[in-house]
């Protein structure tokens, strides 16, 4: 049997939330099959079995969060006897720095065996992840899934310090030997014997509860169910309060909410209704707590980091984008564009590429350990995306080397998968520049913070139709009107080169002809 233990994706990331598993205990998998779905910090990532053989047991359940180096799962010989999740007899220490203390017990290792050192010929040294350690570990079957367990070396001394402490672990392994324990005549203690005497009788009034009594009213205690199955419940807006689990212990399902969802559930036990009413901050919570994990923990890191690291400027600008649209209009007409996703953005995207050659400190950033400013000479263009588990910056790598009907292509399919949440850490590294498009939520514009190790970031805001005074007739006319705000890094980007960039970007969307000067 051999456990599979959480592995880091790659991106330097310490633990990650078990989010869907995609076997079952008893099913057969073979190597680079996919077995669970995990949330890091950064994405949803799919991780492939290292091993063939049947699962035996699932060692972490869905929700929980569990750091790098956790065993998760158990794949071996079908029949075989899957490792117990927690030792039944005295365990060994286990702490937060080391995790796999008492593995010894896990293994199943025989008693006097606590000094066997593990055989160099029984490691697979091909694969880092044998002795234990994550660094280099890798994701495709090294391990041999008919290796026996394997072995730790006993934490400190193997020896006890003391007369004392060798005479009780003399008497513990001589219990389970045969002949029994063998000791020294056991000394009379100094004290004198204390009398054993029944305490029952002196008991005369019952103990304290320990749990204030308006929690210990049915409606108030807090109902059994999972992490997932109360994710699914706040996703469907169902009360689990209100619910009657039907699983193990009265604990709720999730056919209990999918039931409760669609109006068949049964409605939750009524014997407390003849209980005095309980207080209105009893029958519905006036605060939830949420934990920060996953994508939204890993973004409110980097924007406190650029918040607080580069000093922002931001610039805005109205622009008559009716000629811009136009060209989106006829763009979409033309047959090599017909299944890729023209739309504003796209116009926009291919203006901003076109602009950074003016003003090359936009596509660069500040180095502040090496007090350099780094210029790039290619532009990975990222695309800020909401998504249900937070802001996510894909971006399409070397976007100025693309053709019009390129860019529009890798802009569908940047856009399409982080909405499905499965951008990949990579296509969310190495990013140069970032547009984000508030215009979708009906907003004017706003002020967008910098995302790390760029120097820029273009806010598009919404398109309207306003009234627009025309230069030439001085009439009021009818256009399509949009803001632009540009955030920048003011440690190496003035006021003249931020406002020749956004200038030139809004130029181009006036005009779109102007795009041939560039």
């Amino acid at each position: 049997m051999s456990e599979f233990l959480l592995p880091d994706v790659g991106e330097g990331l310490t633990e990650a939330e078990i989010v869907a598993w995609k076997v079952k205990v008893g099913d057969t998998v073979e190597i680079n099959d996919v077995i669970v779905e995990i949330e890091t910090a950064k994405s949803l990532v799919e991780l492939p079995s290292p091993f063939e053989g049947t699962v035996l047991g699932l060692l972490v359940p869905e929700g929980e969060t569990v750091p790098v180096g956790t065993p998760i799962i158990s794949i071996g010989a079908e029949g075989e006897a899957p490792a117990p999740t927690a030792p039944t007899s005295t365990p060994t220490e286990q702490t937060e720095s080391d995790p796999y203390l008492g593995m010894a017990q896990k293994a199943g290792l025989e008693a006097g065996a606590a000094e066997a050192q593990v055989d160099p010929a029984d490691i697979d040294l091909s694969n880092p992840a044998a002795s234990g350690s994550m660094e280099g570990a890798s994701l495709v079957g090294r391990i041999k899934a008919e290796r026996g367990p394997m072995r730790r070396a006993r934490r400190g001394s193997a020896s006890p310090s003391t007369v004392a402490g060798g005479q009780t672990q003399m008497q513990v392994q001589g219990a389970f030997s045969p002949g029994g324990a063998q000791s020294d005549e056991v000394m009379p203690a100094d004290e004198s014997p204390v009398p054993a005497t029944d305490q029952r009788a002196t008991q005369a009034a019952p103990a304290e509860a320990l749990v204030p009594a308006a929690a210990q009213e049915p409606g108030v205690v807090r109902t059994l169910a999972k992490p997932p199955v109360r994710k699914l419940a706040k996703d469907l807006g169902v009360d689990l309060t209100t619910l009657t689990g039907s699983g193990p212990s009265g604990s709720i399902t999730r056919d209990d909410v999918q039931g409760a969802a669609n109006g068949s559930a049964p409605a939750a036990a009524t014997a407390a209704t003849a209980a005095p009413a309980a207080p209105a901050a009893a029958r519905g919570e006036r605060e939830t707590r949420e934990p920060i994990k996953g994508v939204r923990k890993m973004m409110a890191a980097a924007m406190s980091q650029s918040a607080f690291t580069s000093p922002h400027v931001t610039e805005w600008i109205t622009v008559d984008v009716t000629a811009a649209m136009q060209l989106v209009a006829r763009l979409k007409k033309r047959p090599e564009l017909r299944d890729a996703r023209v739309s504003p953005l796209l116009v926009l995207a291919r203006a901003v590429i076109l602009a950074m050659k003016r003003t090359p400190e936009i596509n660069s950033y500040w180095d502040e350990a090496a007090q350099e400013v780094v210029y790039k000479h290619y532009v990975n263009l990222g695309i800020a995306a909401a998504t249900p588990r937070g802001l996510v910056v894909p971006n399409i790598k070397d976007a100025d080397a693309l053709s019009m009907t390129e860019l529009a292509a890798a802009l569908g399919e940047l856009t399409a998968t982080a909405r499905e949440g499965r951008t990949q850490p990579a296509e969310m590294a190495g990013g140069t520049f970032t547009i984000t498009n508030v215009g979708v939520f009906g907003v004017d514009a706003g002020t967008p913070i910098i995302n790390p190790g760029e120097s820029a970031i273009l806010c598009f805001g919404a398109i309207n139709k306003r009234p627009w005074v025309d230069e030439e007739t001085g009439e009021i006319v009818v256009r399509d009107v949009t803001t632009l705000a540009l955030s920048f890094d003011h440690r190496h980007i003035d006021g003249e080169k931020g406002s020749r960039f956004l200038a030139d970007v809004a130029g181009m969307l006036q005009d779109p002809g102007t795009a041939l000067l560039f």
